[in-house]
């Protein structure tokens, strides 16, 4: 009797998105999620929603987004680790907003070390430009979702109102960009030396910024088969 052939299972495509306030890396993760029928994770996403529930991690996580600062690794890493334990991560995810730490990005290296590759994408942009954007950023009040940056009327997944995020006004913006440069920016460091790290220019159309992105993660051999 013939031996049946063993099944080829494609790796897992593991993605994070780097960058400052305002780089797009929201923007570029949706697409890159839609694109291959992956998940989404933002922890920006799953904190602002605690916020708006009112629970006990909404209302520590309340103080530290309004005042510009980061929320506790523990508390992040903790929402992180349960996440990727859902049946839809299992082929691969697409992080937006974690890492933001040295430590929480060696916990994710523990959580994943058995997943496959992690392809680390860091969004670049001047900060006179993300000062800019983040000024003119707006949220839905309902849902939490930012806004597209041509967005007039309501929120384009739930109809709700848009609002200026608690979190984008010029002083917290500076705050941000300051918090960003003394406890993620490092985050560069730790991955720069890995085959999978790509630095990406995020001041150009977003559209260009997604083929920059394409380009990047078939360049570090993330994707088999053609998934892009």
């Amino acid at each position: 009797m013939a031996r049946a052939k063993a099944l080829v299972v494609p790796p897992a495509v593991n993605v994070v998105m780097l960058g400052p306030p305002g780089a797009g890396k929201g923007t570029q993760a949706e697409r890159l999620a839609l694109r291959n029928g992956l998940p989404k994770i933002s922890t920006g996403d799953i904190l602002r929603r605690a916020v708006q529930a009112g629970t006990a991690l909404g209302g520590s996580a309340r103080q530290a987004i309004d005042s510009g600062n980061l929320v506790s690794d523990d508390a992040v890493i903790c929402i992180v680790r349960e996440r990727l334990r859902c049946e839809d991560a299992r082929t691969g995810f697409v992080l937006d907003g974690f890492p933001r730490t040295v430590v929480q990005a060696m916990a994710l290296d523990s959580l994943v070390s058995e997943c496959g590759p992690l392809v680390v994408l860091d969004i670049v942009v001047p900060e006179d430009v993300l000062v800019r954007r983040l000024a003119s950023r707006r949220i839905c009040s309902e849902c939490g979702t930012n806004a597209s940056v041509d967005a007039r009327t309501g929120c384009m997944k739930c109809g709700g109102a848009l609002v200026t995020r608690t979190d984008d006004g010029a002083g917290v913006v500076r705050e941000r960009l300051t918090v960003y440069q003394r406890q993620t920016k490092p985050l560069v460091d730790y991955y720069a030396g890995r085959p999978t790290f790509r630095s990406i220019d995020g001041h150009q159309a977003p559209d260009a910024v997604t083929a920059a992105i394409d380009a990047a993660i078939v360049e570090a051999g993330a994707l088999q088969g053609g998934r892009l």
